[in-house]
């Protein structure tokens, strides 16, 4: 799985990481602190959370657009700068009022668009370390790998926002509102780290950061990615505008995804946290330690290297891994231990699926592939789609005959809302394992596909379009938000169902054109 890849790739991976950490600890209590700390309704509180997330998803065009011109080098530092000044705002507590929420908009704003900067131009980065023909055929295996980064930092982040919160409560005193910010420092020290290893790592992937001058020129001796790529003969207008039409296709379809999966942050999180059970015990509270996950991630990566390894040494290392995580897991069991189950935790299961299930992925996509058998990107994207619809449909089913959404006035004089009901919280712990599915088969192999595909004048325009129909995607995230409390629940699942099927079909009507330009 990580043999042969180019070492810029894990030094992307892991600068990624961290500011994917940082972000995510921020995400996970967002929606809750926007409703408890301004008192929103729902919808308005759904309506700044999607403008957010398609700001974030929006500025990467602007960003691969100004890197197409200075270098991805550049863009990735300035980001993260960026990004620093909103989190530093973002995490000063203000209080409710109006000036309050002036700070907290031009705080998201600054974030955005520094992520834009960042993130879309951190990808190219990791495409163009595939322009070397030794590493040609890793493309899609290093996209998984990178992809599985993200989620490391994404695994750990409702728990640190969850306990720093309730640190700053339990031990410093400060009301369950300013504690939020302390949630949204983390991300803060999270850049801080992120850039650390950006630059003490910076010799292994120099070389595709697109700078001019002297410091690009100095490439490394195993090849320049970046001059391979820019050696390779120009395309042909004809081919270029196919390439385009084909990533635009594409691109509708996975605004859809992005409308349907990023509810995990909005109407996923107000079902946790008004109809969902909030306390678990044995076999069940174990799954939200997070401790505990990652002892499961540690067997299923052991159990490969124990198949795959070719030497005893090897097998036995694996074998004591195993064994070492099952024992962990037999003393964390408690059969009567009950435990409090805080509606942000939900958010850790999808990150713990995708780091978990990638070997998993990559092993089934790897054995196809060797029997000439693998589905290509288009297809897959299509498969991602349908796996949507039927995580929805299992929501749709699990909230038959639950009442309508409700809230009531608490003693802040701000709206509250009131816990309906107790669904088994497995409904949204097997939801979030299907909707994992797809995103394995559409995310990363979306960007692959991107970095593949896009014409080599346009990538980090192509790579910006990307992020674009992401955040178109995450704008219609505010659906959820309004269809929340205004129709019943089944209604509201339905919704993302059917267009998650509609744009699979749409998806499958194309194959042929983009499978033209694989």
């Amino acid at each position: 799985m990580f043999e042969g890849q180019p070492k810029g790739l894990f030094a992307l991976a892991l600068a990624n990481t961290g500011e994917r950490f940082g972000y995510y600890t921020m995400l996970a209590v967002f929606a809750l602190f926007l409703r408890a700390n301004y008192g929103l309704s729902p919808a308005l509180a759904g309506t700044i959370y999607s403008a957010f997330l398609m700001f974030v998803y929006f500025f990467p065009l602007f960003g691969g657009m100004l890197a197409d011109k200075f270098g991805f080098g550049r863009m990735v530092t300035t980001g993260i700068l960026i990004m620093f000044a909103g989190y530093v705002l973002l995490s000063v507590p203000l209080g409710g009022d109006s000036v309050a929420l002036v700070v907290m908009l031009a705080a998201l704003l600054l974030i955005g668009f520094g992520t834009g900067l960042f993130k879309g131009n951190l990808q190219v980065m990791v495409g163009d370390l595939y322009n070397d023909p030794q590493y040609k055929d890793k493309r899609d295996a290093g996209f998984s790998i990178f992809y599985m980064a993200i989620n490391i930092g994404a695994l750990f982040a409702p728990t640190a926002a969850i306990k720093i919160k309730e640190w700053a409560e339990q031990s410093l005193g400060y009301s369950s509102n300013d504690a939020y910010h302390f949630s949204f420092a983390v991300a803060c020290a999270s850049l801080i780290l992120s850039i650390a290893i950006y630059y003490a790592f910076r010799s292994t992937f120099r070389h595709v950061e697109g700078q001019k001058g002297k410091e690009a020129g100095g490439s490394s001796a195993s090849g320049n990615a970046s001059a391979a790529a820019a050696e390779a003969p120009e395309l042909s207008k004809e081919e270029t505008k196919q390439r385009i039409v084909a990533l635009c296709l594409v691109f509708a379809v996975v605004i859809f995804f992005w409308m349907a999966f990023h509810q995990n942050g909005l109407s996923l999180t107000y079902f946790a946290d008004e109809f969902t059970a909030q306390s678990a015990q044995g076999l069940q509270a174990m799954c939200f330690n997070v401790w505990n996950l990652v002892a499961v991630i540690f067997i299923v990566y052991a159990l490969f290297s124990l198949f795959q390894s070719k030497t005893g040494k090897g097998k036995a290392i694996s074998a004591l891994v195993i064994a070492l995580a099952l024992c962990f897991l037999c003393l964390s069991y408690d059969a009567d231990g009950t435990i409090k189950v805080s509606a942000p935790i939900f958010q850790q299961f999808n990150p713990f699926y995708v780091v978990a299930l990638t070997p998993v992925s990559m092993a089934i996509f790897g054995s196809l592939a060797a029997k000439g058998k693998e589905p290509s990107a288009p297809r897959k994207i299509a498969y991602g789609m349908i796996v949507a619809a039927v995580a929805y449909a299992l929501m749709a089913f699990g909230s038959l005959g639950l009442p309508m959404p409700t809230s009531e006035i608490g003693p802040d004089g701000n709206p509250t809302a009131v816990h309906m009901a107790d669904v088994t919280p497995n409904l949204l712990i097997g939801v979030y394992l299907v909707l994992t599915f797809g995103e394995l088969l559409l995310s990363p192999m979306g960007i692959s596909f991107v970095s593949k595909v896009a014409p080599p004048k346009y990538k980090g325009m192509m790579m910006g379009g990307w992020f674009v129909a992401t955040a178109i995607g995450n704008q219609l995230v505010v659906v959820g938000g309004l269809l929340w409390g205004a129709v019943p629940l089944w209604l509201c699942w339905s919704v993302f169902m059917g267009v998650c099927l509609v744009a699979a079909v749409f998806m499958f009507a194309m194959m042929k054109r983009l499978e033209r330009v694989c």
